[in-house]
């Protein structure tokens, strides 16, 4: 049986592979562990095997080699990563992810010390792939992740992100929309559908803030859903948003997110990679707890329905549910008032003196 971490000296720690596959927001949440690593051990070697659109948005990251990971490509995926990892051992492996893929793909690393969640989070095999584990505390999913560092005897006592954006990203977010207004960017959709909330109701939102002098762009993928969702919330707005739905690459996006005065937007990668680029998110949370998964720099933008939807959906208080539980049904989303989220938006001006 796994057991609770007993530090080690940090000295002798000179590579470590982290696991964590998906998706882009946590991707951003590892961040500032990989830098409490690199200041606590300087000269460490890094792997971070990763999914292939979070290496997209992590490359030309400082100090670390990243392996994307096809986390479609099954038997296949995992005979091509032993391949590429054979003959080396690192001396510990964060296996930071719980999916019983995610545990697979670990039996494919070799390592000293495995290091995983405690028995609470554990799930589906988590166990059977680690021999040490982190104690149980915090709740948000960037301070659980933090605890991965103290196995190594390192705290992660600072947050920081240092996002790798090149130049030529940041001239092309420059160049979307004129300077001169604040700038909503509202980034609609979420890879969970249920989490999505009403395209007439982003547009009400919206047509407030141009009402106030704002500037609104809008941002997504290249889905079929994203394109529709987009579609709608224009169709609902007398006065145009710029639509650059489909147009950026993740680099690009998080230029976009950069230049942001604020981001509307439920759970989402965009909500996170936005909140390591410095801007403040309004946030969108019923089905998930924003306390744990929320933007987590600032939360005072942010709805959180997360309670209610717990005891409508659930018929429990959230301290009644396992950590990370969703509450995903049809139409949770409808707890987040047009009201709520527009007097969050007035919270913002009034803090940063816009009106």
């Amino acid at each position: 049986m796994p057991r609770v971490y007993q530090v080690n000296d940090a000295a002798a720690v000179k590579s470590v592979c982290i696991l964590r596959l998906s998706a882009l927001g946590d991707a951003t949440h590892v961040l500032p562990l990989i830098r409490t690593l690199q200041r606590g051990l300087p000269g460490v070697a890094i792997t971070w095997v990763l999914g292939k659109g979070e290496a997209k948005l992590m490359e030309g990251l400082d100090g670390v080699e990243l392996i994307a990971f096809d986390k479609k490509a099954g038997l296949k995926g995992m005979r091509e990563l032993a391949v590429r990892l054979a003959g080396r051992r690192f001396d510990v492996l964060l296996q930071m992810q719980l999916a019983l893929r995610a545990n697979l793909v670990s039996g494919v690393i070799s390592a000293k010390r495995r290091i995983g969640y405690d028995v609470k989070r554990g799930k589906e095999g988590h166990g059977l792939f680690i021999n040490e584990r982190i104690r149980h505390d915090k709740h948000h999913v960037l301070d659980v992740f933090g605890l991965f560092a103290e196995p190594l005897g390192l705290h992660q006592d600072a947050v920081r992100w240092d996002m790798p954006v090149p130049q030529a990203d940041r001239d092309w977010a420059a160049a979307q929309w004129p300077s001169g207004k604040p700038c909503l960017l509202v980034s609609p959709c979420s890879s969970h559908v249920l989490r999505n909330w009403r395209p007439e109701r982003y547009a009400a939102v919206a047509n407030h803030a141009i009402a106030r002098g704002w500037q609104v762009v809008l941002c997504g993928g290249r889905s079929v859903l994203e394109r529709e969702v987009g579609d709608a919330i224009a169709a609902a707005m007398p006065v145009k948003p710029i639509d650059l739905i489909g147009k950026d690459t993740l680099k690009q996006l998080l230029a976009l997110l950069e230049r942001a005065e604020l981001v509307l937007t439920p759970d989402s990668g965009p909500a996170h990679m936005a909140n390591a680029m410095g801007s403040a998110v309004l946030g969108l949370y019923a089905c998930t707890d924003a306390e744990r998964s929320g933007p987590y720099s600032d939360r005072r933008y942010t709805v959180n329905c997360y309670a209610e939807a717990a005891e409508r959906f659930l018929g429990k208080h959230p301290e009644q549910l396992p950590w990370g539980k969703r509450v995903e049904f049809p139409g949770v989303m409808d707890l987040v008032t047009v009201e709520d989220v527009i007097a969050r938006f007035e919270r913002y001006c009034a803090d940063r003196g816009l009106g």
